[in-house]
């Protein structure tokens, strides 16, 4: 991978961006991902934020030696610190945990006056990513499921604005992957299913006691949301 060629997973990120011209990217590593929109015309200016010293090191010298650094500036700090308000239109974290993306937003909200777009690709507990977005005023207005290497990944990108409150299943399976239900959906819940009878086979074992009976209600009440989405006949797979 690099700024002229992505991984599937950023270049899916990626083409989330537009309309916004400018944008910002979180945790942005090698900064491969900014120097890829402004070389391929998707904004014309970018800031690629890290907080750690080495990957902001590199991030420095790769805009560099693409000869880009007029159009991206690279900045060390933590999460949106390194924003001023009103400075982008969009804002890209990606390959986090969702939580940690959902604390990042949450602590940096005064940094997103101006911003029109979230395009976020949580690794892990993509739930927590919609459920910051659905209470905070952004819709969700597409999302993503891909499979590399082995990985699955979920991209969700969202705008600003007053919509309709997602359900509880709709933040758990995101609603436009719910529907469309492509193959790395259907790997991603196959395998959580898998998962989540080893656990059930786990706690049948264990001692019984109020937290593990609550415990074991919530997973045994996700299984079979799992399988009522799967064989849902009505979604829209045609």
């Amino acid at each position: 991978m690099n700024s002229n060629q992505l991984s599937k997973r950023l270049e899916t990120v990626a083409s989330f961006i537009r309309p916004a011209k400018t944008f910002a990217d979180i945790g942005s590593d090698h900064a491969y991902l900014p120097c890829y929109a402004v070389k391929k015309g998707i904004v014309t200016r970018a800031v690629a934020g890290e907080v750690v010293e080495g990957p902001f090191q590199s991030a420095k010298r790769q805009v560099a030696s693409v000869g880009l650094s007029a159009h991206i500036d690279v900045r060390k700090g933590s999460g949106l610190a390194v924003l001023k308000a009103g400075e982008v239109e969009c804002i890209t974290i990606a390959g986090m945990g969702g939580p940690l993306i959902a604390s990042i937003l949450k602590e940096g909200a005064d940094k997103l006056s101006g911003v029109k777009k979230l395009v976020l690709q949580p690794n892990i507990a993509a739930h927590s990513v919609r459920t910051w977005l659905n209470s905070n005023g952004w819709i969700i207005e597409d999302e993503a499921i891909l499979e590399e290497d082995g990985q699955l990944y979920e991209v969700i990108s969202s705008v600003l604005g007053a919509g309709k409150k997602l359900t509880e299943k709709e933040l758990y399976f995101g609603p436009y992957l719910m529907n469309s239900q492509n193959e790395a959906f259907r790997l991603k819940w196959q395998r959580e299913l898998t998962q989540i009878d080893q656990v059930l086979t786990q706690l049948s074992s264990a001692k019984d006691s109020e937290g593990a009976a609550r415990k074991k209600q919530e997973i045994i009440k996700k299984r079979q949301w799992i399988k009522d989405v799967m064989n849902d006949e009505n979604t829209e797979r045609s």
